[in-house]
């Protein structure tokens, strides 16, 4: 019996996302980005299409470490401007009944009581169809415009795991279950004894509240993360429900997965407690000859400079500083480390690349392979990619906005569900639900163990 492959869009509340100059071309409409028609519209889309979810990337700060200034990034729209993700999701959610949303939120400028209380809303508002992609961020630029220095890479981690189980003590540990009796006759709305106040003093917080919200759907939402190195891969197999990852080639992805489902055994969880996600962008028409001759279309639209300027903000390197024809090699920073490895010898001991190459490769869907051809043969790429990699489904990026997404849904998804590979309809119940099975967490995840007991 063939694997199911599951499918996320994969897209962001900016301008391009990770196509730089693909907003040029007639048919793109993420300058439209703003409008809130652009967004329950592509909802819609990917409902009717089988998608599981919706994957919203967020960052803060901009993209200045090309040349040392944001000018690349303003001139090309890279990432920037850029809108909060977590707006959208109640009006897309208005217009779905099964769609997922996997969004970006970035703990290290939060405070767990204001996080948990806008997840448990949104949870509340989805009908339990919220994810938490859980990022530390990787810009300086933030934390300048924060006021404040950039931590080192591993000490973010340190302060995401007392951020974590103070978030979880609000979700799990503060409301009983059937504490809101909504009794209209005696006129009590929620049972105070059945409330309790959070008390927890960590290394980076200090907290003693009730949780603002009654118990949503899933209480703590599904969990993502999208961190591979050494620490993110330990803060996923303790925490991450779902793993984005990113990369070339399966040379670099493949032993990335095996170290993550390592990572969740020897925290104590099964490995097929995590569902990895990868990156990959699709560019599928009728026949390969008119697939060919769409990226062609694209290709002149992407641009290798604003390609740079991404890869200059996640991994800390300035690419402008290079000569086209230098190869790229590896240096340790506190930015997006398993970034710069995709692209060097230390992810990949067989492949060489040139910051030429580096930008071409770019300039269409970041870091992730672009598979392009008929339905059948990307298909037949994707079959191949997901049982090689062992990754449970994709993040797939859009070039040309909506219109990629469009595409995967009309003719890609049908040829998939052919095979075996997807899903025919919809499964009821929440997000965890449709992907594992469960309302809650698992018991093995740590927030299980903050689960308050009746009295």
């Amino acid at each position: 019996m063939p694997r199911e492959i599951l499918l996320n869009a994969f897209s962001m509340n900016t301008v391009g996302h990770v196509s730089p100059g693909l907003w040029t071309h007639p048919r793109d409409r993420s300058t439209e980005y703003h409008r809130l028609a652009t967004w329950t519209g592509l909802a819609e889309t990917l409902e009717r299409g089988l998608f599981d979810g919706l994957f919203l990337a967020d960052v803060l700060g901009v993209y200045d470490v090309h040349r040392g200034g944001p000018d690349g990034a303003l001139r090309h729209a890279v990432q920037l401007p850029i809108n909060d993700p977590l707006l959208l999701v109640s009006a897309m959610a208005h217009v779905t009944r099964h769609l997922g949303f996997g969004v970006t939120a970035n703990l290290s400028w939060d405070t767990p009581y204001q996080l948990a209380r806008r997840f448990s809303t949104l949870d509340h508002l989805t009908e339990g169809r919220i994810g938490w992609n859980i990022v530390t961020g990787y810009l300086a630029s933030a934390a300048r415009a924060m006021g404040a220095e950039m931590a080192a890479h591993d000490e973010r981690y340190d302060l995401a795991e007392d951020f974590m189980a103070l978030a979880y003590r609000f979700w799990e540990g503060s409301w009983e279950e059937g504490a809101a009796i909504r009794d209209r006759a005696s006129g009590v709305f929620a049972d105070p004894a059945r409330v309790h106040t959070i008390r927890h003093a960590g290394p980076h917080f200090h907290a003693k509240g009730i949780h603002l919200c009654e118990p949503s759907p899933q209480r703590t939402p599904l969990l993502y993360q999208a961190g591979t190195s050494r620490a993110g891969r330990a803060f996923a197999g303790r925490h991450a429900e779902c793993v984005f990852v990113s990369g070339p080639s399966v040379p670099v992805i493949a032993p990335r997965v095996a170290a993550l489902r390592e990572a969740a055994v020897a925290a104590g969880r099964a490995g097929d407690d995590l569902k990895v996600f990868s990156a990959l962008t699709v560019i599928v028409a009728e026949t390969a000859g008119e697939a060919r001759a769409l990226e062609a279309e694209y290709r002149r639209h992407a641009s290798g400079e604003g390609a740079l300027v991404l890869m200059s903000g996640w991994t800390g390197l300035d690419f402008g500083a290079f000569e086209p024809d230098q190869e790229v090699r590896h240096i340790e920073s506190d930015a997006m480390r398993t970034a710069l490895e995709n692209v060097t010898a230390r992810g990949d001991p067989t492949r060489r690349w040139t910051v030429r190459e580096v930008a071409e490769f770019v300039a269409i869907g970041g870091v992730a392979p672009v598979l392009v051809g008929s339905a059948a043969e990307v298909a037949d790429a994707i079959e191949d990619w997901v049982d090689r990699t062992g990754v449970d489904g994709l993040n797939l990026s859009s070039v040309v906005f909506p219109e990629t997404f469009e595409r995967i849904a009309a003719l890609l998804v049908p040829e998939l569900q052919r095979r075996g590979r997807v899903k025919r309809a919809h499964r009821p119940g929440t997000l965890r639900e449709k992907l594992f099975g469960r309302a809650r967490v698992a018991d093995t995840h740590p927030a299980a163990c903050y689960r308050v007991r009746p009295g």
